[in-house]
């Protein structure tokens, strides 16, 4: 068990961290808020600026939660989330290898946050700590983190995408 465990933290810390830094370059590295808002408007997210910060927030948060295994299935909701909308905005239209541009490196990451919210973080968790893990775990953890996170990017496409023109045309 102990090998689980340790796999299990492995992939929580080391995918969590990869997330949440996402959010940090679009805080503070490149062309920050101002730049993403930007390139969000472009994108047809609207208003950029709060889709910036949206997304910036949900990856430190969502990334750090999943790291430490805490509130593990709503943690993949928010990865999931931000990769529904990802892959839909940016990725689609070129095709499922990331060499290209493509949506394979979302598609990755949803499904790992899939697969951690069933499985659950496991002992070495905060969430084992407070005794809530096996309550958050299986078929409902796989209900909160896939389906909410699939249902929250759908959403949050229906009311805020507005594709530029030159995309309405494809």
């Amino acid at each position: 068990m102990d090998e689980m465990n340790l796999a299990m933290l492995f992939l929580r810390v080391g995918i969590g961290l990869t997330f949440a830094a996402h959010g940090y370059g679009k805080i503070f590295q490149g062309g920050r808020i101002p730049g993403t808002a930007g390139w969000f408007d472009s994108m047809g997210m609207k208003p950029g600026k709060l889709h910036a910060w949206m997304a910036a927030l949900t990856e430190i948060g969502a990334g750090l939660l999943l790291a430490l295994g805490l509130f593990t299935p709503l943690a993949a909701a928010g990865m999931i989330g931000v990769m529904v909308v990802a892959a839909w905005t940016v990725h689609r239209h070129n095709g499922f290898m990331i060499v290209r541009e493509g949506w394979e490196y979302t598609f990755v990451l949803a499904v790992v946050a899939a697969a951690v919210a069933t499985l659950g973080p496991m002992e070495w968790s905060i969430d084992n700590a407070l005794g809530i893990d096996d309550d958050l775990d299986g078929y409902v953890g796989l209900a909160i983190g896939a389906g909410g996170g699939v249902l929250a990017g759908l959403t949050q496409l229906a009311v805020f995408y507005r594709p530029p023109k030159s995309e309405e045309t494809n």
